[in-house]
């Protein structure tokens, strides 16, 4: 044990300061990435205090990480400069450097956040120096062109045996276990993390933890939470702290944050080195029948979930405790002339894919390349096709017409089609996979409508009031909602009842939808929510039929409300008052200038003398 600290100690302290600090925090056992491969009768038990319940506030659920300390070598070597040996895989520009799309996704998170979160003043630097804690920069730059690691890369499983006890939260969605989480990704984030920070920061329409530029984005907006501006030195404390709650944790940190400071360079991905601890995977605890001996200390442990490392053969080897062991054969490291033939392709997540109408499918086809004896095939071309009649499209990634992708295998054989975007028509389509000479695989997928799970009436109770053969003249608005959330393009139905719920007849009220008869309607249908999730009906109209009748409204997904509305009696005209004068006279008859009675059809007479007396009065 002391051998290999000191080793680590000569490579990495950058300080005396920093070398004090690393040797205290490993002596008291404190690095959880330490403790696992060293400590304990099975060499795979970690510290109790690890484990909490209920888990902590951090991405990582404090999960282990790489202890490894900066080399003494300058961060940029000299061009021309001759590593040291063994340096282009522990201690010289290998280590020093950062994989190219690894690094550009530490850039572009930095500038991202001096446009979304000015006050924070990250430095992209310090998500370098986290990633390179968490995972190695992403097991040495092991991503694809979009950034997404060639296979997961995942933390141990939290179910409170040496770490904290964290129940599943995304039904093994990100981390493949539905019994308990794991921390997901070059940035390490477990599930309950991810569902508050996720980014898309590749902008594909996905947020991924597996993904560099999804996971370093996210990582960034993590660290600048709570008003945290790094260029106060208590506030990057905090941020780093807030990441994974130890203080060999901050310190490890920091020693790659001041590393990364002083310069750095881009390696093609792929080239980085990893860490030769392992952290996350516990050793198996010794058969005690067996005769073999006990690993020795500074073994490297079992690497991490999506690389399996071949079991050693014979004793263990004595070489340097960092090299891992060779593997069986010839130990030659050159691949074959020609590679193991592609058999078949076969599915590695559910066939029945489901999405809702305008949103990304969650779950993307991803078949695996195998050989005749069931073995990965890397380096296969697969392409993934969507067929129907379906308006879904591939997102970043497709071609022209948005209908097909290629996509190699990586070293695990496994291709993922790019995400693939639900168009506005229902129903199911298939996504198709081929490769050579292999059978196709076909996924189904399934596009289902918007939903609304509230309809909420905008006006007030009892609003609704119009006379017979009349308007209503405020008309019928309502709001679509979806746990809480306005929802947009959902389909709406409506229907006028009468009060005993029945569709009501001739003569009630009815809905105006055109000119003459046919413009009328008593149900609708076809309606659909604008994007902030309101709806308004076309003007109501009261017919001959006075009482109180309900219009009921239903919303794809189970949103319903009704809205009362009240036909009244139509007011009939006004008599004129008894005893006043016509507004027009009597063909018979003309007004005499005093106002006295017309004269009689015999002639003019004068006014009698009771109308004369009424007059006077």
């Amino acid at each position: 044990m002391a051998a290999l600290f000191g080793r680590r100690l000569r490579r990495g302290a950058t300080s005396t300061a920093v070398a004090a600090v690393a040797i205290a925090a490993l002596s008291a056992s404190q690095a959880p990435g330490l403790t696992s491969p060293l400590t304990g009768a099975g060499g795979g038990q970690r510290s109790a205090g690890d484990a909490q319940d209920p888990p902590p506030d951090t991405a990582t659920g404090n999960s282990p990480y790489y202890t490894d300390l900066p080399p003494l070598a300058s961060p940029t070597p000299a061009t021309g400069a001759t590593p040291e040996p063994g340096g282009t895989a522990a201690g010289g520009p290998q280590e020093s450097g950062i994989p190219a799309t690894v690094l550009a996704a530490y850039q572009q998170a930095e500038q991202a956040l001096k446009e979304s979160n000015p006050q924070c003043r990250l430095p992209w630097q310090l998500l370098a120096a986290i990633g390179k804690v968490e995972s190695g920069q992403a097991r040495g730059g092991e991503v694809d062109a979009h950034g997404t690691t060639l296979s997961p890369i995942l933390g141990p499983v939290l179910d409170g045996n040496g770490f904290a006890n964290i129940t599943d939260t995304d039904h093994g969605v990100y981390d493949q276990d539905a019994v308990h989480d794991r921390a997901v990704g070059p940035m390490q984030f477990i599930p309950s993390t991810w569902q508050t920070w996720g980014r898309d920061g590749n902008h594909d329409g996905v947020e991924d933890p597996n993904n560099i530029f999804d996971a370093a984005l996210a990582a960034g907006a993590k660290l600048c939470a709570d008003h945290h501006d790094m260029t106060v030195q208590a506030d990057m404390n905090a941020a780093i702290l807030g990441y994974n709650q130890s203080q060999q944790y901050l310190d490890t940190v920091l020693s790659w944050y001041e590393y990364y400071l002083k310069g750095t360079h881009e390696i093609p991905d792929g080239a980085g080195s990893v860490p030769p601890t392992e952290p996350f995977d516990p050793l198996p605890s010794p058969d005690p029948s067996s005769s073999a001996p006990s690993i020795p200390s500074g073994t490297p442990s079992a690497s991490k979930p999506g690389h399996p490392t071949a079991p050693p053969s014979g004793s263990p080897s004595p070489s340097d405790p960092g090299t891992p062991s060779t593997p069986p054969g010839d130990g030659s490291t050159t691949p074959p002339a020609t590679g193991p033939a592609l058999k078949s392709l076969v599915k590695t997540v559910d066939d029945r894919l489901t999405a809702v109408a305008g949103a990304l499918f969650a779950e993307q086809p991803q078949v695996r390349a195998v050989d005749d004896a069931g073995k990965p095939v890397a380096g296969v071309a697969v392409t993934f096709e969507i067929t129907g009649g379906t308006d879904a499209r591939f997102g970043k990634g497709g071609d022209a017409s948005g209908t097909k992708a290629t996509v190699t295998t990586g070293k695990d054989g496994t291709a993922s089609a790019p995400a693939v975007k639900a168009g506005d028509k229902t129903g199911t389509f298939t996504v198709r996979a081929t490769a050579g000479d292999a059978p196709a695989v076909d996924f189904t997928a399934t596009v289902t409508p918007r939903t609304a799970d509230a309809l909420a009436y905008l006006g007030k109770d009892g609003d609704q009031s119009a006379a017979a053969d009349s308007d209503f003249k405020q008309p019928i608005a309502v709001k679509a909602t979806l746990k809480g959330d306005a929802a947009a393009e959902v389909g709406v139905s409506a229907a006028i009842v009468d009060r005993d719920g029945k569709p009501v007849k001739d003569g009630g009220p009815f809905f105006r939808t055109g000119d003459g008869a046919d413009g009328k309607a008593t149900t609708l249908s076809g309606l659909t929510t604008a994007d902030d999730g309101t709806l308004t009906l076309p003007v109501l109209v009261a017919g001959e039929d006075t009482g109180t009748f309900t219009v009921k409204l239903t919303a794809e997904g189970g949103g319903t409300v009704e809205v009362k509305v009240e036909v009244t009696p139509a007011v009939a005209p006004s008599a004129p008052p008894s005893g006043t004068p016509s507004s027009s006279p009597s063909p018979s008859s003309s007004p005499s200038a005093s106002g006295s009675a017309s004269p009689s059809p015999s002639g003019p007479a004068s006014a009698s003398p009771s109308a004369s007396a009424s007059a006077k009065k």
